[in-house]
């Protein structure tokens, strides 16, 4: 931007100078420097400099347009300086000076061009390439790639650029992507049917394929062979996703084009997609498209999705698709995505399921996963001559060991297997991924059963959950309730509390602390320690939220989760994975409904009333003006047919919209809200709060922003502590006397007081930050984000975060002479 009126008015006059002068030499410096000062906005502050470049001689503008090529290429890759010879060549509409230029000029020009994404000014590509094609040369790969994604990236694209890119055949995909490339490479040594179904492929811009379509492309495939078409297109698709080959100038008007797919060749991806649908089912070829549509539904700053197209040509495959591979695809990925525009023909393409199969959706979901060649619950074991691979379920993760001969285990692979059973190899390590994954996805929809009123016939939840493969080892580390009696697993039996098996019964529902006494559950968390069991979510530890006297004094709804600071895109992220229906809140004038979630096996909708904070754009928000920060107001619950409540996205009061003639619909007291329910909704927002809230920002004890969030950081940092860390703080008494540092640790209030040999320090229970004694200093130690507490051995649950970031910190300070962190040091 511009430094100072003066220093701007200087180097506009010296430039204006050596335009006169056609001093091509000492402009170019020049240029850059004022591209720099101006941030590239010539067609604004720079008008008078680029009309003067227009007005001047042709040869000279030809000249500085043959030396600024050159300046480019000297220039570092991905630099500042070479977006800023983009930006001032598109401002002088360089096609005027094409003509001039000699061959070598214009082969720069080309390939200066083709690290752009998008070519806002089409008629130089045109040139260019007239020129080019005139005199029998064939375009570089990469400008080729970039008329095509100019023509499908610009509003005009298709009818200034359509009749030229129609022209260029070659290369059949763009060039530039790790899978693209590999593509090209397979192309070049395959015959002209190849190129034929790659070339159908980039025609499929529709949502899906039409009748004609699909007769060619099947006609085209049979003409390959489809275990041939598989076998190339499934290592082509593993790719996507991978960093771009040839990275592209990144623009700081819009989002880093590195990080999103080629939108040319995302046509491609689409139609090769819709080519695999058209094969017969195949494991294989359900992980690659299931491993698609995750990647297409990565998040990008300043984009969303990478690309919600993709994604949902992967998920309308999948939906094509018979056999129990794709069906188990489907449903894990029901569980994982949280983009509404992919998860809606999710849920559509799983309902036609079921309606197929006479089935409810519930059931298709549980019926939809897979043994993985497991043959017990959690093993299985595989002979490869005299070597057997042992794949075992522990916890949460799948592992694979090897023993030979003898029995006895080894640490590699043996090397005969990896030589003569090459492909069952890669099956069986492909299943310990595969089985990763769908032990997260079933975590998530076991702990949303709670509110779903799922009860089921002793034999058949025994066959689905307690002796299933793959789910029976989640299920046999949960309770539940048999014909009204709490039941668990061990020892090879479901037993009761005093350890009596249970072997037979008519109804199972999955246990919930709300409704029994807490001596029960504290006998059931003994029970569970007794045995060894860690429940894969938090269960017999569960937090129950119990109506408070504020609530009944307030009647329709709770404020125990009101005034709170969040980070909005992780409270949505959150809220989606939960099962809530959010909108991302945008500094315009616009309206938007709460944070909500249907409960349709109760007839409720539950809200979160929240709205953006703050009204600087840039500082509060994003670049593409979404909010950073929510402010939180009230918990409601309405019949779920009443109309929707809406406010305004940074104030004013939610109101409910109302068509013609209909009334308004009261909310309901917090008293008719059954307790399973309420207590459910207010666990999931306070894990909205205990995730999201900046308070548990370590680095923000400067209040963020102007230090306007400094009160409510302290106040949250070091304040009273919510219903999960009560839970944690009770397990925190069980666990300290365990830990090699037990001697150092004291449990007082809201603190863990951990002695170290420079100080004693209190960590907090609920953000896990620090104050040191004597006069309580506060110390800031950033988590890492893969970082985990050494293991102090049992712990009853998984998936507590927090509890590890506190016992790292406590394990760190109580041996505070060993610390090696300057960050850390510095401050003690």
């Amino acid at each position: 931007m511009i430094a100072s009126p003066a220093e701007y008015a200087r180097l506009v006059r010296e430039v204006l100078a050596l335009i006169a002068a056609e001093d091509v030499e000492p402009l170019v410096p020049e240029l850059l420097a004022l591209g720099d000062m101006l941030d590239d906005h010539w067609g604004w502050e720079g008008r008078k400099v680029v009309d003067a470049l227009r007005a001047a001689d042709h040869g000279f503008r030809a000249r500085l347009v043959h030396a600024l090529a050159g300046r480019y290429h000297e220039l570092q890759d991905g630099s500042v300086a070479r977006r800023r010879i983009v930006h001032l060549l598109n401002a002088l509409r360089s096609e005027e000076v094409i003509e001039g230029q000699s061959q070598d000029t214009r082969a720069a020009l080309i390939s200066l061009a083709s690290e752009q994404e998008v070519q806002y000014e089409p008629q130089q590509l045109i040139r260019l390439a007239e020129l080019e094609l005139a005199e029998g040369r064939e375009l570089p790969g990469d400008f080729v790639a970039l008329i095509r994604r100019s023509q499908v990236m610009l509003w005009n694209g298709a009818s200034v650029l359509g009749p030229l890119a129609a022209r260029l055949t070659s290369p059949v995909v763009n060039p530039g992507e790790a899978w693209s490339d590999r593509a090209l490479t397979d192309l070049a040594g395959l015959g002209e049917d190849w190129l034929r179904l790659v070339a159908h492929a980039a025609t499929a811009t529709a949502a899906r394929p039409s009748a004609k379509w699909e007769r060619e492309g099947r006609a085209l495939i049979d003409g390959i062979g489809p275990d041939d078409v598989r076998a190339r297109l499934l290592p082509w698709l593993g790719l996507v996703g991978r960093p771009r080959t040839r990275p592209l100038l990144a623009s700081h008007y819009s989002a880093n084009p590195n990080d999103t797919f080629d939108p040319y060749n995302a046509n491609v991806l689409r139609g090769l997609t819709w080519l695999l649908s058209f094969l017969p089912a195949d494991a294989g070829t359900a992980r690659t498209l299931g491993a698609l549509v995750e990647t297409a539904l990565r998040k990008v700053p300043g984009v969303g999705p990478v690309n919600p197209k993709v994604a949902n040509a992967g998920v309308l495959a999948l939906a094509r698709l018979d056999g129990e591979a794709a069906l188990a695809e489907l449903a894990r990925l029901a569980t994982r995505v949280t983009y509404k525009g992919t998860l809606k023909p999710l849920n559509t393409a799983l309902d036609a399921r079921a309606e197929a199969m006479g089935l409810s959706r519930e059931e298709i979901e549980e019926l939809a996963v897979p043994a993985y060649g497991l043959t017990d619950v959690g093993r299985a074991e595989h002979r490869f001559g005299d070597a057997t691979a042992v794949l075992e379920v522990r916890g949460s993760k799948a592992l694979l060991t090897w023993r030979n001969a003898a029995g006895k285990p080894v640490k590699t692979v043996p090397a005969p297997i990896r030589r003569d059973h090459a492909d069952e190899l890669k099956e069986l390590k492909a299943a310990v991924k595969d089985i990763d994954k769908m032990l997260s996805a079933q975590t998530e929809r076991l702990d949303r059963q709670f509110l779903a009123r799922r009860v089921w016939p002793y034999a058949t939840w025994r066959e689905r959950y307690l002796d299933h493969p793959l789910v029976g080892t989640l299920a046999r580390r949960l309770l539940w309730t048999v014909d009204g009696q709490t039941a668990g697993y061990a020892e090879g039996e479901l037993r009761t509390l005093t350890d009596d098996p249970v072997r037979e019964g008519h109804e199972v529902r999955l246990w919930h602390p709300v409704g029994h006494e807490p001596a029960g559950i504290v006998a059931w968390r003994d029970w569970l320690e007794r045995h060894g069991i860690t429940q894969p979510f938090k269960q017999a530890h569960r937090e129950v939220y119990l109506l408070t006297d504020a609530e009944r004094t307030t009647g329709t709804y709770s404020n125990r989760f009101a005034a709170h600071f969040l980070r909005q895109h992780q409270f949505h992220s959150l809220a989606a994975i939960r099962g809530w229906r959010n909108k991302l809140r945008l500094c315009v004038d616009d309206e938007a409904p709460p944070a909500t979630r249907d409960l349709p096996q109760w007839g409720l909708r539950a809200e979160y009333w929240i709205e953006g904070d703050g009204q600087d754009y840039g500082v509060d928000t994003t670049e593409s003006g979404s909010y950073l920060r929510l402010r939180t107001d009230q918990v409601r619950f309405y019949p779920i047919d009443a109309p929707q409540n809406s406010a305004h996205c940074y104030h004013g009061e939610y109101r409910m919209w109302l068509r013609e003639g209909a009334a308004p619909v009261d909310p309901l007291t917090l008293e008719a809200i059954p307790p399973l329910v309420l207590s459910e909704v207010l666990r999931d927002v306070d894990l909205f709060v205990g995730v999201a809230s900046v308070g548990n920002d370590p680095t923000w004890q400067d209040g963020g922003p102007d230090g306007r969030f400094r009160e409510y950081w302290t106040s949250y940092g070091f304040g009273e502590l919510n219903q999960s860390a009560e839970t944690r703080r009770l397990l925190l008494d069980r666990l300290i006397p365990r830990l090699a540092i037990a001697d150092r640790c004291t449990l007082e209030g809201r603190f863990l007081h951990v002695k170290g040999e420079r100080h004693t320090y209190k960590i907090h229970l609920g953000s896990g930050n620090i104050l040191m004694t004597p006069d309580d200093r506060y110390l800031c130690i950033v988590p890492k984000s893969n970082g985990g507490a050494p293991q102090p051995g049992y712990l009853p649950y998984e998936g507590d975060r927090m509890l590890a970031v506190i016992l790292s910190k406590a394990m760190m300070l109580a041996d505070d002479t060993t610390i090696t962190d300057p960050t850390i040091l510095s401050q003690l």
